[in-house]
């Protein structure tokens, strides 16, 4: 049981949630008519789900192989900080789900989700690996960047046409919904990329990681990112309330309402 809690703790399962969820929002996009929503849909989704899943596994998984001395300080209680696991053991688990993940994307035939898959591979790498011109994550724009384009355009895009087209076989449409839920998600993976850094100030000053957080403090960076979802949260409900669909803006409205008696 102890070492079923490590794995646990080493996979970050609130990302598993974030990659759970957003392929999940972004492959109901392409769905027009109720009709699409049959064995073969939701099979689709099941073969989308299991190898972003074990990707996101490598990248967090990687990344703590690499930040061992920093996590001691930041994030004590992840398995390889703590002595849990050793190198060894975290470098199996990495090798094994990404080889499965890069296998089940050629296996499934599929080039956006292979293509998306390779994406966060590379860019999972190019954060966290320390070698020369890697290592993104000490420099602050480079570490969004790259967080961005992985969250909000990869997983966005990529996944959309691997439904429409591959799963759905309709031909490729950017629709509204999803230029509207990329352009939404750039701003929300900022601020998630931001935001997460705040709390990590200590170790990543004593071992050279530059984050916003760092340069700028944690107050000016917390209060950017509140003003970042205030913006991003009113444009959606601007664009809610004057959908030509009666239910998005009844949905938009109640919401907002809602919230608005809660606060």
């Amino acid at each position: 049981m102890a070492q079923l809690d490590a794995f646990y703790r080493f996979t970050r399962p609130h990302t598993i949630i974030g990659t759970f969820i957003g392929i999940i929002s972004v492959s109901l996009l392409p769905v027009q008519t109720m009709a699409d929503l049959s064995p073969t849909f939701f099979m689709g989704i099941l073969k989308t789900l299991l190898p972003a899943i074990l990707m996101n596994i490598y990248v967090v998984g990687l990344n703590q192989l690499y930040d061992i001395q920093i996590d001691k300080v930041n994030k004590p209680d992840l398995p390889l900080a703590r002595g849990d696991f050793s190198k060894k053991v975290g470098t199996a688990i990495v090798v094994t789900v990404s080889t499965l993940s890069l296998c089940m994307g050629l296996a499934f035939k599929s080039p956006p989700l292979l293509f998306a898959l390779l994406i966060c591979f590379l860019l999972g790498s190019a954060y966290s690996v320390d070698l020369p011109f890697l290592r993104w994550k000490k420099h602050p724009l480079l570490a969004v960047t790259c967080i961005l384009c992985v969250r909000a355009l990869a997983l966005q895009l990529a996944f959309f046409v691997h439904i429409q087209n591959y799963v759905l076989g309709k031909p490729i449409m950017f629709t509204k919904s999803l230029i509207f839920g990329t352009t939404f998600m750039c701003f929300f993976v900022a601020v998630i990329a931001l935001f997460k850094d705040i709390p990590d100030v200590d170790g990543d000053r004593h071992y050279g990681i530059q984050s916003f957080s760092v340069q700028l403090g944690q107050e000016k960076v917390f209060w950017l990112c509140i003003s970042m979802l205030f913006m991003a949260y009113g444009c959606a409900v601007v664009i809610g309330a004057s959908s030509p669909y009666p239910l998005s803006k009844m949905v938009t409205v109640c919401k907002t309402h809602s919230w608005i008696q809660y606060k």
